[in-house]
């Protein structure tokens, strides 16, 4: 059964991979081709670097991902550390205020963002892109978690031996808590790397778009090819695809953090 549902989920990455070396005899036909029976077509990647600057996307992806990433980890260890070690009246109301923020739906808010961009001048800017996404309630949740499983009286033996609370948290806490922090890293980047709707918003020059930009673009542009989409996704997928592949054991060990005790 594993290797029914194993073959399932891989068919789509592997039609794309295929299918990106297809022409479009091949792509068009009717039942589908799952094989480049009229020969493979290695141009299509050449063509969709033709269409788009596909280097200068590439390159805000990967800023865009890292800020958004990094931010979010360190915003969310900061807020997890003061939820749990930090003597803080009203300490549960506050981390239920916090977590609200998760149900409002983040089309609710762009418009208050993207006026906010626009007056700071932070159009066509990797500031722009990472700037409404520094925090989440996800991350803070997970690592709150993450550190409810550690005993109170670790911390009480550090303050003990003169550490305070930023070599606490970055000398032991961190440290011990790399599941966790890896599990929100791949969350976080993943999340950033697919993001579609803001980059459209907050970019209008083909070079400081994202990398998911540039796939739509391909698909409306006039050499429309399904080979050359598919060969851009490809190039779009690889990353978020080792990223999951090496990083999936972390993931695992990083949601279940706190689960037991």
């Amino acid at each position: 059964m594993l290797g029914v549902l194993f073959l399932v989920v891989l068919f789509p990455v592997y039609y794309g991979l295929v299918g990106s070396f297809m022409g479009e005899r091949d792509t068009n036909s009717f039942p589908p081709a799952l094989w480049p029976k009229n020969g493979l077509h290695p141009e299509n990647y050449s063509n969709a670097l033709d269409i788009i600057p596909l280097g200068n996307q590439y390159l805000t992806s990967v800023l865009q991902t890292l800020g958004i990433t990094l931010g979010q980890m360190v915003t969310s260890a900061l807020a997890a550390y003061a939820f749990v070690f930090l003597n803080l009246r009203w300490r549960a109301f506050w981390f239920g205020v916090f977590l609200s923020t998760m149900m409002i739906p983040f089309e609710s808010i762009i418009i208050p963002n993207y006026l906010l961009i626009s007056q700071w001048g932070l159009k066509d800017t990797i500031a722009g892109l990472t700037l409404p996404f520094l925090a989440t309630g996800f991350g803070t949740f997970l690592l709150r978690q993450s550190f409810l499983s550690f005993p109170m009286e670790l911390r009480d033996a550090a303050r003990v031996d003169g550490a305070g609370h930023f070599r606490f948290l970055f000398s032991i806490l961190l440290p011990l808590s790399r599941p966790s922090l890896a599990a929100l890293g791949i969350w976080s980047a993943l999340s950033a790397w697919n993001m579609y709707f803001w980059p459209l918003l907050a970019t209008e020059d083909p070079k400081h778009q994202t990398i998911q930009i540039g796939i739509s673009q391909l698909q409306s542009s006039d050499s429309d090819s399904p080979g050359m989409v598919l060969a851009g996704v490809m190039l779009a997928l690889f990353p978020t695809l080792l990223l999951v592949i090496f990083g999936q054991r972390f993931i695992v060990r990083g949601l279940t953090a706190g689960a037991v005790k």
